[in-house]
């Protein structure tokens, strides 16, 4: 196969391989570079494998810098622009199930192309445009077919993390996973127990973001690979119930994260343990908590001013298409405008700060003070008292003769 006109992307990088070519060596365009340009895919990065070893691309190249030298990696700088060039290298040893023990560099793209997952992704691309295809690797992307190079318990061994990039791209391409391939997943899946949360959760992050989550789903619930990520051990009946939603538009982590909490059905302090066992970040942990107290209010039709506040727009929509999963929304440009009809769209707007209610109010410092601010927020987004710096005093002085004690205790 060769494919006549390369994408855009491919054109800056071709001069590199022209080069390595003409000092007598083999380059290659590699991996899911050439996978996506065959399907039509927007490309994310461009790999480059050449039969040339790191001494070499360096004395072909003027500027290089030692990414990964150790296994084979060199960045060429051209123009101001990096490209990582790795030698062509077999691989042993994989104690920890992830990375080899050691790496031999060799001059066989075939033996290179070998140690690759899946035949999808062990696709080499001339810089002319001709397509090298060793292992039918184009055969099983017009089958839409996730086949492991070679036995996949050996694929398996050397990376457990291609399991879990299985079930991804059996949702980001839409494709079936081969009987063989699935079988040795569910054999090998106790060894993604060997792999670190965060890979893990970045492959199940992009699984819920796919085109066709619930293929990844079904196939994450059949291998038994959910039982090793964490805290799913116990969580099927909740998977199961994933795979009744639809349509999956979701755009963010954030509110893929948001759709397993609601049907896992945990309270606020749970949803923070739970995102924690996964080594997600705060910013998105909030931004969770947020989305699912949103989505559950426009599914309970009540969503309030404080609420509406409290998430902001740009989490307000996110709850909105998370609602959209379980069967009730609203239209988003009510609800942007119930937003923008908001009277104070962050505490900052208020009338009143904390110094003004000391100096003006005479509220002494403390937590009463934060729960008389709290209360004269609710107020204005309530629409009981306008946002006026007299009006907000007044009650401010009023809210500080009664006892707030027990508000402020709860």
């Amino acid at each position: 196969m060769k494919i006549e006109k390369l994408p855009a992307v491919f054109e800056p990088a071709r001069p590199i391989l022209q080069r390595i070519e003409q000092a007598g060596y083999e380059a290659y365009f590699v991996g899911g570079c050439v996978r996506d340009t065959i399907l039509g895919d927007p490309i994310h990065d461009i790999d480059i494998a050449t039969s040339a070893y790191p001494a070499e691309i360096k004395q072909i190249f003027n500027r290089t810098v030692d990414t990964g030298i150790e296994h084979g990696t060199v960045m060429i700088l051209d123009h101001g622009v990096g490209y990582e060039t790795t030698t062509f290298r077999t691989e042993s040893g994989y104690q920890d199930f992830r990375r080899p023990d050691s790496v031999t560099f060799v001059r066989s793209l075939a033996e290179d192309l070998k140690r690759r997952d899946f035949t999808i992704n062990a696709l080499a691309l001339k810089e002319n445009g001709e397509v090298i295809d060793l292992f039918d690797g184009l055969g099983d992307l017009k089958r839409h077919l996730i086949k492991a190079v070679g036995e996949p318990a050996e694929r398996f061994h050397e990376d457990a993390l291609r399991m879990m990039r299985a079930v991804r791209f059996s949702s980001k391409l839409n494709f079936k996973i081969d009987e063989p391939t699935k079988q040795g997943i569910k054999d090998n899946a106790p060894l993604l127990e060997k792999i670190a949360v965060e890979r893990i959760r970045v492959e199940f992050e992009k699984l819920l973001l796919g085109q066709n989550p619930v293929a990844g789903l079904t196939d994450l619930i059949e291998t038994d690979l959910y039982r090793y990520c964490p805290r799913l051990a116990d969580q099927k009946t909740a998977l199961d119930q994933l795979l009744d939603l639809k349509p999956w538009q979701l755009k963010t982590e954030a509110e893929a994260w948001a759709v397993l909490m609601l049907v896992m059905q945990l309270d606020h302090a749970q949803r923070n343990a739970f995102l924690k066992a996964w080594k997600t970040s705060n910013d998105l942990i909030g931004a969770v908590q947020k989305i699912v107290l949103a989505a559950d209010a426009i599914l309970n039709d009540q969503l309030t001013p404080a609420i509406l506040f409290a998430t902001g727009e740009k989490l307000l929509i996110s709850a909105n298409r998370v609602a959209v999963l379980f069967g009730q929304s609203q239209e988003e440009l009510d609800l942007r405008d119930r937003y923008q009809a908001l009277p104070i769209k962050s505490a900052k707007e208020l009338a009143v700060n904390g110094g003004q209610l000391i100096k003006l109010a005479h509220v002494k410092p403390g937590p009463k003070m934060g729960w008389i601010l709290h209360q004269l927020q609710q107020q204005v987004l309530d629409r009981k008292l306008p946002n006026d710096q007299n009006a907000l005093l007044a009650a401010a002085a009023q809210l500080a003769k009664e006892d707030g004690n027990e508000n402020i205790k709860s």
